[in-house]
């Protein structure tokens, strides 16, 4: 009898609330936490932007700084060819003309003197026109990294005109070193052009400084 008593309470209360009250009163004590984002939820403007162009890799900087080196050269061997072969057919017409004496007389000097500069000017037209032969010389042969010759050329450039030194303070007793940056042939060199350019500045500095 007492135990029948005992049950009553717990019973009703059972039936009073179900397990599915219970689970949703549970479920109604617990805190919201926010839901955590995944990796995968991207946004329409990342998704629909365009990827950023990735720089070549192929061509190291050494290797870069190699060819450069390798296409002034190949300029003023060009240069110099190109200088002599002007120089020889221009001056082969200039005396086969007769335009030595002829320009004499319009201009009132001797003709070893215009014939002289005749020469000036026909070496001076070969040797601007040589790079042009060098140029196309060394892309063609180089065609297949022209592309990242070319970025790399734009990316060394802006690296020397950001690091340069200022050249309006130069003089004969302290010019600017390797301005264009021209000697540089591997990535140990531009890091002593760079400290070449950091003393140049010291130097101007400490010039300044006792003015």
């Amino acid at each position: 009898m007492l135990m029948a008593t005992t049950l009553r309470p717990a019973r009703a209360f059972t039936v009073r609330f179900q397990p599915a009250s219970i689970a949703i009163c549970c479920h109604a004590s617990t805190p919201l936490t926010p839901s955590t984002r995944h990796a995968s939820t991207v946004s329409p403007t990342t998704a629909s932007s365009p990827p950023l162009p990735t720089p070549p890799t192929q061509l190291t900087w050494n290797r870069f700084l190699e060819l450069r080196r390798k296409r002034r050269k190949i300029s003023v061997a060009a240069s110099s060819f190109t200088a002599i072969a002007t120089c020889y057919g221009g001056l082969r017409i200039f005396i086969e003309q007769n335009l030595d004496s002829k320009l004499s007389a319009a201009v009132g000097l001797d003709p070893v003197i215009v014939t002289g500069m005749g020469v000036m000017g026909f070496l001076a037209t070969g040797w601007l026109v040589g790079p042009f032969f060098g140029n196309a010389a060394f892309g063609g042969w180089y065609r297949g990294i022209r592309k990242e010759i070319e970025w790399k050329e734009r990316e060394f450039y802006s690296r020397i005109k950001r690091h340069r030194a200022d050249p309006t303070s130069s003089s004969m007793a302290n010019p600017v070193p390797d301005y264009y940056g021209e000697k540089i042939g591997s990535v140990a060199g531009y890091r002593r052009w760079l400290k070449d350019q950091r003393a140049f500045n010291l130097k101007r500095g400490a010039y300044t400084g006792s003015k």
